[in-house]
């Protein structure tokens, strides 16, 4: 299973594609079962979460967060309008 999570792990550093994978790890096509079972059961997202919490403990907060921060910005766009908007294709 470790050679699985490292095919899985270099896959997703390098941005090979899963049938480049080199011979040293595992077959593919048994990397992209595993990976897509274990996306599919959130396992991913799960061990994230977990290791997020363990950061923020040893770091002396609370596990999870108790307030958030929403921060939004607002882009003006310009119309288009008048002449340039009138002008057809050359």
């Amino acid at each position: 299973m470790l050679e699985v999570l490292n095919a899985i792990f270099y896959i997703l550093k390098t941005g090979c594609q899963w049938a480049n994978l080199p011979g040293d790890f595992p077959p593919y096509s048994t990397v992209f079962d595993y990976y897509t079972q274990w996306r599919k059961n959130k396992v991913w997202q799960h061990l994230n979460d977990a290791l997020r919490e363990q950061v923020r403990v040893e770091e002396g907060h609370q596990a999870s967060p108790s307030a958030a921060i929403l921060d939004s910005q607002s882009v003006k766009t310009t119309e288009k309008g008048g002449h340039a908007d009138s002008m057809g294709a050359n």
